[in-house]
């Protein structure tokens, strides 16, 4: 399975990220100039985003590429569509008692923050990563807060490049 996310918002929330932790001290200017060249952290993004694609295409059932937004606005038929991919489709029974709602409300972002295991701790073998550092929003559209749309403008217009052909929008 592979989360796809809008890479503006993607790009805002790894830029917290990386603040928070105290792992950059580049301003968001400097890690969207990095992340348009392609040359931010992982490299360029748009090629594991486009070899993720592709391969959901050429075999749907070894690969489920899902989008962020989509999950967050129909967040059950998001978890029915997992469920179908991994053999375990829910039966009408578990539909009538409300299974599929209960699992959205056990995975909502508010749900996840509120844990112990999610607020106190850390991880990591060279580096510890706060566990609450995991989470910030997770609402679509935040990038609007950190970039001007110019900013947003030139990052869709990179990622439809690279895209171009594939049949992938953004």
């Amino acid at each position: 399975m592979y989360m796809c996310r809008d890479q503006k918002d993607a790009l805002v929330s790894m830029w917290h990220f990386l603040k928070r932790n105290g792992l950059q001290n580049l301003s968001l200017q400097e890690v969207y100039e990095s992340f348009c060249e392609g040359t931010c952290f992982g490299g360029p993004v748009w090629n594991h985003i486009l070899e993720y694609w592709r391969a959901s295409k050429a075999n749907p059932s070894r690969v489920l590429f899902l989008r962020y937004e989509r999950l967050l606005q129909d967040p059950t038929d998001s978890i029915r569509e997992l469920a179908e991919f991994v053999g375990q489709p829910f039966t009408s029974s578990e539909e009538e008692a409300g299974v599929v709602t209960e699992i959205v409300e056990l995975c909502s972002m508010e749900n996840l923050m509120s844990q112990k295991a999610n607020k106190e701790g850390a991880q990591g073998v060279f580096i510890k990563f706060s566990h609450d550092s995991y989470f910030r929003k997770g609402v679509a559209g935040g990038w609007t807060s950190h970039m001007t749309p110019e900013m947003g403008r030139r990052l869709d217009a990179i990622l439809r490049d690279k895209f171009d052909g594939s049949g992938l929008t953004i």
